[in-house]
């Protein structure tokens, strides 16, 4: 326990300096690769107080150009892990209230981050419109199709807006395992643990042929969910 609040006491300050750090620089720079720096940088010192290596495997199966990153979700962590070792640049699709957090949403508002409407009616296709062609033009994202984090490190059900962004997007889903972050940081607890997380890249997955929408969703979210069970840990 003592660890953690340790970490905390660090974390949100390290937190605030650096988005209002790479904040300023999206001034000066607005391709984002600053941003990016930034990033990344943050997520190695975050980990690394707490002792937490990460190890990326399957890097050869990333095709070029955009595609969309499906991840299971087991910790705070793996957000800082995948930041922190992915070898490629990635944004984040987080829930737009995230984004009306001073400086902090500011920051990922700037930085090229993604805002979703988690909501019902034309806002919510909208946003998931917007998301479709950010990502055409060329952003690389990431996404939990749970939607929030497992306490028992098995899989949730997925949610359906994913898929569905996949499908209006029109690029291939990469699904990812990350093992080892459920034990650094149990959801639903404080306590966080030194140790290992593990980033597993899948080959690729292109929606399948079928004769409607519904029916492309539901077997590519099969596909993507079995893809990331294949490797992963309890």
């Amino acid at each position: 326990m003592l660890r953690a609040y340790l970490f905390l006491s660090i974390f949100i300050p390290l937190t605030f300096l650096f988005a209002l750090s790479a904040l300023l620089c999206t001034l000066v720079d607005a391709s984002g690769r600053a941003y990016a720096v930034h990033a990344r940088l943050w997520a190695r010192l975050s980990l690394a107080l707490v002792a937490v290596r990460v190890t990326v495997r399957g890097a050869e199966n990333l095709p070029a150009g955009p595609v969309i990153f499906m991840s299971n979700h087991q910790s705070n962590f793996d957000i800082l892990a995948l930041l922190a070792a992915m070898p490629r640049q990635i944004y984040l699709i987080a829930k737009k209230e995230l984004f009306d957090i001073p400086v902090f949403g500011a920051s990922m508002r700037r930085g090229g981050y993604i805002p979703l409407d988690r909501g019902h009616g034309r806002q919510a296709i909208k946003s998931m419109d917007n998301a479709a062609a950010i990502i055409r033009a060329g952003k690389s994202v990431v996404m939990f199709p749970e939607g929030t984090r497992s306490r028992d490190l098995n899989l949730l059900p997925f949610k359906r807006g994913g898929f569905m962004l996949v499908l209006k997007a029109g690029v291939p889903v990469v699904p990812v395992t990350i093992n080892g972050s459920g034990r650094i940081n149990p959801a639903g607890r404080t306590r966080i643990y030194p140790g290992s997380i593990t980033i597993t890249l899948h080959p690729p997955l292109t929606p399948p042929a079928a004769s409607s929408r519904a029916e492309a969703e539901a077997a590519l979210t099969e596909q993507v969910r079995g893809a990331i069970s294949s490797v992963l840990e309890h």
